[in-house]
Parts: C-alpha cells; structure tokens; sequence
C-alpha cells in the first residue's frame, strides 16, 4: 500500500519545488513581473529557497519557515496590477505541478494574501462590494 506522499495525487516536497520553479520561470519572463523581481531578488538560489519553505509550510505544514511574507514586500515598487499578474502566474504554475487538491489551496492560500498584501500596501483603495456613504 502507497503512503500519502508517495500518491500521485499527493502533494510532496518535489512537487512544490516544481511549482516554485515553474512560477519563478514565468514570472521573471513576464514583461511587468520580470522587471520587478529582477530588482528585488538578489540571490536566487537564497529567494527559491524561502519560498520553496513558505510553500511547504503552507501545503505540508513543515516548520521550515518562520518568517513572515508580508515585511519582506514592504519597500518594493509594487503596483496595484501587479497582484492579477502574479495570481494568474501562480494559478497556472499550480494547476500544472501539484495535484488538484493541493493546487486549490495552494491559488486560495495566494488569493487570500494578494488581499491582505492588498489592503496593506494599498488602504485607502476603496473595497469592492462596499458602497460608500
């Protein structure tokens, strides 16, 4: 009998290797994403690392990240359409290396922080469903 991790429909550590390195292949190809990580990533193998430790964490529950994302995108010339981008990125760099399962909260994981980055970087954006009295 398979153990969960070795399922081809479980999510492992290659896998989400995969991913990261699917996601960072396309976003420094992108025409606006490229350019801005480009500027802000230094050490590639070091980036690669964290966020293959980010995701891990996130998807396995390991405990080799203990950073939070958020201070570390502080300072970045980040745009507000910059966030679609990088969703429709990751989205794609999901579906295609992990398991269906694993890539729904893998997209609702990165949703869920393109709002709160969001609502960080941007607070006086208006929400939308909100009407304004």
């Amino acid at each position: 009998m398979n153990s969960p991790t070795s399922s081809p429909e479980a999510v492992d550590e290659v896998r989400i290797a995969e991913m990261v390195r699917v996601f960072y292949d396309r976003a420094r190809a992108h025409p606006d994403l490229g350019p801005l990580f480009g500027s802000a990533v230094t050490d590639w193998d070091q980036h690669v690392s964290i966020v293959v430790d980010f995701w891990s964490h996130a998807l396995l529950g390991t405990d080799r990240y203990k950073g939070h994302p958020y201070p570390a995108h502080l300072g970045l010339s980040i745009r507000r359409e910059h966030f679609g981008q990088w969703l429709e990125v990751f989205r794609v760099a999901a579906q295609q290396t992990l398991p269906d399962e694993a890539a729904k909260r893998a997209i609702a994981r990165a949703e869920h922080m393109t709002e709160s980055f969001k609502a960080g970087l941007f607070p006086f954006d208006p929400v939308e469903g909100r009407t304004r009295v």
